[in-house]
């Protein structure tokens, strides 16, 4: 399987990507990597490491896109990017299965919706990162900031597409899909919401309403739809809220002698805390309905993070998500959208 990685784009680049790369090429005996960047730079951090030279190719590519570049012009004029080279690679070969990018969100959104298009029937690509959940599984949250205004349509398509993704990658049969709104009862939200929500009963999945985002993590859901505002407001919240958590009871740890020794012992079960919570193992976010799989990692990505997004690129092709996906929405019964159908 040959993947094509944006070696430029995030916080770490190009050293996570290139350990990152070598992790999965030791894991999976048959995938070939591409590598778009400064060809000279790639060369010599590739210099004293140990893999198969025949299964990395890179392409020149000595521009890069940065999270203060305006998406769009970014993606038309810097046409000599990683970025921009690395998705005219993955749309002009067909063995090429996915992209990875570290990079501008907003750049590798913007190429994906120009450059390799939306599916059929699709209304509107959406981001799906995985989170951890308490009970140890995972939960999908679509969409979380690819699309910031929607109409209950396009919440409709990330409901379909949400499930068949959680469905075929975890091999749950009727994944448990809700919609975020700030209370549980059918007639809470607001007009989107309120809208979508006898929509989604209307849908071929296993719609169990609405969700407050306390319970995002719980472990209930498999599957929540939204819009890309408050996705990504959840999104952040989260982050930020796991992020000054482990702050906090790291200073209390480290307050005291006493708190000290209480760490050490406690030190193996707050290990399984950190890992459960660590969001580098998944990967990044599918952007669900494009027409080949793209991954978004986190800015801050690391080699195990690009190894898991290469990961989850074989597993997505080799469960042929994407033909799934357009099987669902090929197949989406007629809706009742009333003065909403536009």
């Amino acid at each position: 399987m040959k993947i094509v990685i944006d070696a430029f784009g995030g916080d770490n680049a190009p050293l996570c990507v290139i350990d990152g790369t070598i992790m999965a090429l030791d894991k999976f005996k048959d995938l070939h990597v591409v590598l778009t960047g400064d060809k000279e730079i790639l060369t010599e951090k590739l210099k004293n490491k140990k893999y198969d030279k025949s299964r990395i190719e890179i392409i020149h590519a000595p521009e890069v896109i940065t999270n203060d570049d305006v998406p769009t012009d970014a993606i038309r004029h810097k046409k000599n990017s990683s970025l921009v080279v690395a998705l005219d690679y993955l749309k002009n070969n067909e063995d090429c299965k996915g992209l990875i990018s570290a990079g501008s969100t907003g750049a590798v959104l913007t190429g994906g919706f120009l450059k390799i298009g939306r599916m059929k029937g699709v209304s509107r690509p959406a981001l799906a990162p995985l989170f951890p959940t308490r009970t140890g599984g995972q939960v999908v949250l679509i969409d979380c900031g690819a699309n910031v205004d929607c109409k209950p349509i396009n919440l409709c398509h990330f409901a379909l597409m949400g499930s068949e993704y959680f469905k075929t990658m975890f091999n749950v049969e009727h994944p448990r899909v809700a919609l975020l709104s700030n209370g549980v009862e059918d007639k809470k939200g607001n007009e989107l919401v309120k809208t979508v929500f006898p929509l989604l009963k209307q849908l071929p999945i296993n719609f169990v309403g609405n969700m407050e985002a306390r319970y995002f993590m719980t472990g209930d859901y498999d599957v929540v739809v939204c819009d890309g505002f408050a996705g990504n407001v959840l999104l952040k919240s989260v982050e930020g809220s796991v992020k000054v958590t482990t702050g906090v009871i790291k200073e209390a740890m480290m307050s005291s002698l006493k708190s000290k020794i209480g760490a050490l012992l406690c030190k193996s079960a707050l290990k399984k805390v950190k890992d459960k919570l660590d969001y580098n193992k998944y990967g990044g976010s599918f952007f669900v309905g494009c027409k080949k799989t793209i991954i978004k990692s986190h800015g801050s990505s690391k080699a195990v993070t690009i190894c898991a997004a290469i990961e989850q690129i074989i597993k997505l092709e080799n469960n042929k998500v994407n033909e799934k996906i357009m099987q669902k929405i090929e197949s989406l019964p007629e809706l009742d959208l009333g003065e909403h159908n536009d």
